[in-house]
């Protein structure tokens, strides 16, 4: 019988920790395949623990470690030769693992990730921005570059073979280590014939930029990495572009331009209006392409703050050359 681990970081999610364990224990037994529940604790102070201890999860207590090492320190620990890492407030369907086993015993993948959706009660820009990353449900598969941690599902052989996740990165963790591993080919499947229910969605505007700041904060780190590539470089160039045609727009108006400025608040929106057609038109939606457009221009701005930021920050801790 085949047998998973599944490692779970935890901080504060009493809310959902629970119906996340329930849903991923009914998958594992609708798939018949023993399950390892590990959840790893980044010292919460609400009863997740307890509530995670109830359902029959190995509980690590682990305050004060980024992400990678929570899910590294659980994997440590992991008896399974299948692996899932899935976010605490993340709910698996029922009938996620067995066609993910059968895809692999085929041949056709060797990682894979469901698409996120949030449920009927999340706010409009929480669930617009989810949609931007799903496919539509005509689509059932495809091949991707890298695939979030939300939900990865791979043999244990993989995992090794990398060397786990990257224990400095503070955010976009799950971006560097699954580039590496399609870097040592394995090959990505992100899946949208069966999704997961993603309860950790922002409720508010200040939830929602106050992540997308965390999120952007790993750009830096990433070049680093990986190196200066196109690829990652080109949003961090992209959001540092809307930023200098803010300062030229405020600029021109104070100095009397006012044409010249409305020029340049113009060329600001356009960077999120290609973005969110390009997200968008896959759905044929014109609402969604409209509520992204507005999302992508404040992303943006926030972005370019995340990365300056990020960038002083690096450079305070370079070492003093006479």
């Amino acid at each position: 019988m085949k047998r998973i681990s599944i490692v779970i970081p935890m901080y504060n999610e009493a809310r959902h920790i629970g119906r996340t364990l329930l849903a991923a224990q009914k998958a594992a037994h609708a798939a018949n395949v023993e399950c390892e529940l590990i959840v790893v604790d980044n010292g919460s102070t609400d009863q997740g623990p307890q509530i995670a201890r109830q359902f029959g999860a190995t509980v690590l207590s682990l305050p004060g470690l980024l992400i990678g090492a929570l899910r590294n320190r659980g994997t440590a620990i992991a008896s399974g030769e299948w692996l899932a890492f899935i976010d605490a407030d993340v709910e698996m369907p029922e009938t996620w693992l067995q066609p993910l086993f059968d895809i692999q015993a085929s041949g056709q993948a060797d990682v894979f990730g469901l698409d996120l959706h949030t449920p009927a009660e999340a706010p409009w820009f929480a669930t617009a921005w989810q949609r931007r990353t799903s496919q539509p449900s005509h689509r059932v598969s495809h091949s991707v570059d890298w695939l979030p941690s939300s939900n990865l599902l791979m043999r244990r052989e993989w995992f090794d073979k990398v060397g786990g996740f990257n224990e400095a990165l503070r955010t976009g963790e799950d971006k560097e280590f699954t580039l590496r591993l399609h870097e040592q080919g394995a090959r990505l499947l992100s899946v949208n014939d069966k999704v997961a229910l993603h309860w950790g969605y922002e409720m508010n505007w200040r939830e929602w930029m106050g992540k997308e700041m965390w999120r952007q904060g790993s750009h830096l780190q990433l070049l680093r990495t990986h190196g200066m590539s196109l690829r990652l470089l080109r949003f961090p160039i992209l959001s540092l572009l809307v930023w200098i045609l803010d300062f030229l727009a405020i600029s021109a108006l104070l100095d009397g331009f006012p044409h010249h400025a409305a020029v340049m608040v113009t060329l600001t929106v356009i960077p999120g209006l290609v973005l969110s057609v390009r997200q968008s038109i896959k759905h044929r939606d014109p609402i969604l392409l409209l509520q992204l457009w507005g999302l992508h221009w404040l992303r943006l701005h926030l972005a370019g703050a995340a990365f300056i930021l990020s960038l002083c920050q690096w450079n305070a801790r370079r070492p003093a050359r006479g």
